[in-house]
Order: C-alpha cells, then sequence, then structure tokens
C-alpha cells in the first residue's frame, strides 16, 4: 500500500474528506462516463462525496471518508498513481487562509489572530474553525480555501486553532460597494477641448489597461490597483472619464476573480495616492 493511500485512509478515519491529486496537483479528471454529471453525482456540487460512478470525479466532491469507495478498484488505481493527498477543508468546517509568499505571510502577522499553521513549499496555510466562500486572489498572494475547493493535505501543523476571525471573511465580500469616481476639474486654460477627450487616445488608454488587466497570471489584486492608478494618472482629473468607462476596468477586474468591493477599494486608494 502507498504512502499517499495510508495517509488518505488515516485522515479518512479521523472523519476528513479526501481525494487523490495527479501531478501538478491537479484533481483527476473528469471522466467519460461523468461528464457533465450524466452519472448522477452530486449535480448542484453542494456537498462533497463520490458521485455514483463510483470513480474519483468531480473534484472537491470526490472527496470522502467512505471504506467502500476506498475498496473499490477505481480509487484503489487511483490512488497508486496518486502525487498527493487533498481534502475538502469545507467538509470538516475548516478555512484554509492559503499564503503565497513572504509578504503574504508578513500582512497575515500583522492582520490576523494565530492560528494553526502548516508550511508549504513557498508559504504558509493558516487553518481556522468555521467555513466560508471560497476565492482566489483576494490579496496579492492570498487565496481562500473552504466550502467547494480542496487543498493540499501537508501535515498537521502547528498551534492552536482560532475561530474563522471577520477580517478573513470580508476579503470575500461580494456586496456592490459604492464606486469612487475621477474628480473633474476645470477645463484647460484658453477653453480649448481636452486632448483626452479625443476618442482614439481615451479608447486606446482603456483597451490597454482592459488588457494588462486581464493578461496579469499572479498578483492580480496589485496589478488591477497599478492599472487603475495609471488610468487615473493619465485620464483622471481633466473629467474625461465616463461611468462606462470605470465600469469596463471593474468589469475585467471581476472576471479575474476581484470582488466589487476590492475594485472600489482600489480606486479610492489610487485616487487617494494621486491627491484628487
Amino acid at each position: 500500500m502507498n504512502t499517499h493511500l495510508n495517509t488518505a485512509l488515516d485522515l479518512a478515519a479521523r472523519g476528513v474528506p479526501v481525494l487523490p491529486l495527479r501531478a501538478g496537483k491537479l484533481p483527476v479528471p473528469n471522466c467519460r462516463a461523468c461528464r457533465d454529471n450524466v452519472c448522477g453525482g452530486r449535480p448542484n456540487m453542494k456537498t462533497p462525496g463520490p458521485c455514483t460512478c463510483p470513480r474519483p470525479c468531480h473534484a472537491w466532491a470526490a472527496a470522502t471518508t467512505d471504506p467502500v469507495v476506498f475498496a473499490g478498484p477505481a480509487w484503489v488505481s487511483s490512488w497508486k498513481q496518486a502525487a498527493a493527498v487533498a481534502y475538502h477543508p469545507g467538509g470538516i468546517g475548516l478555512t484554509v487562509v492559503d499564503l503565497d509568499h513572504a509578504d503574504a505571510i508578513a500582512w497575515a502577522r500583522r492582520t490576523l489572530p494565530a492560528t494553526r499553521t502548516v508550511p508549504t513549499t513557498r508559504g504558509e496555510h493558516w487553518i481556522y474553525q468555521g467555513t466560508m466562500l471560497s476565492a482566489n486572489d483576494v490579496l496579492d498572494g492570498v487565496d481562500i480555501k473552504s466550502t467547494m475547493v480542496y487543498a493540499r493535505w501537508l501535515g498537521p501543523g502547528s498551534g492552536t486553532m482560532a475561530p474563522l476571525p471577520d477580517t478573513v471573511r470580508a476579503l470575500t465580500d461580494r456586496k456592490p460597494a459604492a464606486l469612487a469616481r475621477p474628480v473633474a476639474v476645470a477645463a484647460p486654460a484658453g477653453g480649448g477641448e481636452c486632448r483626452h477627450r479625443t476618442p482614439a487616445y481615451l479608447e486606446r488608454g482603456i483597451a490597454m489597461a482592459e488588457e494588462r488587466i486581464t493578461g496579469a497570471r499572479s498578483a492580480v489584486h496589485h496589478t488591477v490597483y497599478r492599472t487603475f492608478l495609471a488610468v487615473l494618472a493619465a485620464h483622471g482629473r481633466c473629467g474625461c472619464l465616463t461611468d462606462t468607462h470605470v465600469d469596463r476596468l471593474f468589469t475585467a477586474a471581476q472576471a479575474k476573480g476581484e470582488s466589487p468591493r476590492h475594485c472600489a477599494d482600489a480606486w479610492a486608494n489610487a485616487t487617494t495616492a494621486l491627491g484628487m
């Protein structure tokens, strides 16, 4: 019996729903028989558990503690090929704050209550009691893993687990926030038209900003802020930006996982930094 399966069986015996990961920390992909959940497995994805095929499909929803499933030939074969063990934090009432680098860890130490921590390849997992909405890139280098996601099992960690603080819950607040808008100033002396009102000039600037946000592969939160700052520096003082332009930028940011609140905060912080 391999090490990963031994670990998984031990966790399952303690009530932790687990699943195998292949190379690259990826779950076993959906099998053809389970495409679009035609097998009958958890179509609304609200509770963890295996589908009825019973291969380990549907990512986090395949996590299980069922010894019968573990004994099945499909799972035995999958665990033989496993490169790591994953678990469903929300399935046991937990939230993992995944900190990807030293700056993110420093932020957590300044901001969050001490709790159980687990070292990772690049940073740390801070584990709290309580569940919440999961989200990636809530801050630079910070992901939230709780409901409807899986996290890699890296050991029990150290420290006493604390209740999930409101500070962490607020990171995925999806309530729309009042949008901070650019401040219009007087037109240039002499009554001339602002050069930014040239349709091609302004359109090119907004399009480049959208592309920069959309193309971000990491540090999305930081990229959004820096892009907002650049747009405001170039176009924010003359009143040429409209709600439509700002909405385009916010839409691009939200497509990368930013919440409306984070967009509004980043815009407000950028206007403050520019003294607007």
